[in-house]
């Protein structure tokens, strides 16, 4: 099979990732980068030996797909000029700025005959696609997913909810495969004048609850999930690839006619597979490019975790005086 020719836009430390992946894929030639700054663009570029182009139109005219690494400000504008151009489409998360620049890409991405996939990584998570096996059949009643990181690594231009929170949110749609009818949100602002940490709860018509929690100014990096189910209470560490749960037992050992102990509970380790999320997802893209099939992750996907990101937002700012009040009771204790 002909390898496919891949570019890569914004090569900051998402992009440079990006091109450490594709330099590594079997049926990926990877052409070359593009990037506002010469000096990184090129650092890349001599890094997996491959061009750096300083005007992007040269770059599409010799690549099939690219992926779009490059400041969320700029993906409105870049997905169109690629997609106009017959150049197969991936693009980070979160899709655009706002909703209507992403309904906008929506319509041109669907009319048109390229593939455009958006990056919401932790849907190819092997511990979550375990967890998703594992919940299929049980009757969940809440889930708690918590997302918690140091500010040093944080996307500084976007607040906590952008940042953080719309890779849960994007889980949320995928888990629950309903729209919430009830939001409520509070945080506060702590190392930057935006939003850095969230606590966030939804109601669902089915009763189901599920609360987020991000965090940019925690010490210890955090990517949990947690389900409780009527049968099962089950736990998924994204970060360190494991799946447990817990099940309620009624067991009663007896030793000579004399009740010994109790086992209310057992619990199972699921098996997790040890591959990296990122290569699994950019394998997925250029699979769809190649097949030309659907991508697992639409534009519509990235719509919808978009649109409950900023409703996030919306309840969140609706009362920002709680927020402020949060954010100085924290500070004046620091």
């Amino acid at each position: 099979m002909d390898k496919i020719r891949v570019g890569v836009v914004g090569v900051g430390r998402m992009g440079s990732n990006h091109c450490r992946v594709f330099s590594a894929l079997r049926h990926v030639e990877l052409v070359g980068v593009y990037d506002l700054s010469y000096e990184v663009g090129d650092r890349v570029a001599r890094q997996f030996e491959m061009h750096y182009f300083d005007d992007l139109e040269h770059l599409l005219s010799n690549i099939e797909a690219v992926s779009i690494a490059a400041p969320t400000p700029l993906h409105f504008e870049l997905a169109i000029r690629c997609i106009e151009r017959g150049v197969h489409v991936f693009i980070e998360k979160p899709i655009t700025r706002t909703l209507e620049e992403a309904s906008a890409l929506v319509d041109v991405a669907e009319r048109s005959d390229v593939i455009v996939q958006v990056g919401h990584i932790e849907r190819f998570n092997p511990a979550y696609r375990e967890l998703r096996n594992v919940i299929d059949s049980l009757d969940v009643l809440a889930i708690d997913i918590r997302r918690l990181s140091a500010f040093s690594r944080s996307n500084k231009d976007v607040d906590v909810m952008l940042d953080l929170m719309v890779h849960d949110a994007d889980l949320a749609m995928d888990l629950t495969a309903e729209q919430p009818v009830y939001i409520s949100a509070q945080g506060f602002s702590a190392l930057s004048d935006q939003i850095d940490y969230a606590n966030v709860q939804l109601r669902f018509d089915s009763g189901l609850l599920l609360t987020l929690t991000a965090s940019r100014v925690t010490e210890e990096k955090v990517r949990q999930i947690e389900v409780t189910a009527r049968e099962a209470y089950v736990i998924a560490d994204l970060l360190n690839k494991s799946v447990a749960v817990h099940r309620r037992t009624i067991g009663e050992y007896v030793q000579r006619g004399v009740h010994g102990y109790r086992q209310e509970s057992i619990v199972e380790k699921i098996y997790v597979p040890s591959f990296e999320p990122l290569y699994l997802e950019l394998e997925h893209f250029t699979d769809c490019v190649i097949q030309h099939r659907p991508p697992l992750v639409s534009v519509r996907d990235g719509l919808r975790a978009l649109q409950l990101t900023l409703q996030i937002r919306d309840a969140l700012y609706s009362d920002h005086s709680k927020v402020d009040r949060a954010a100085n009771r924290l500070l004046s204790h620091t």
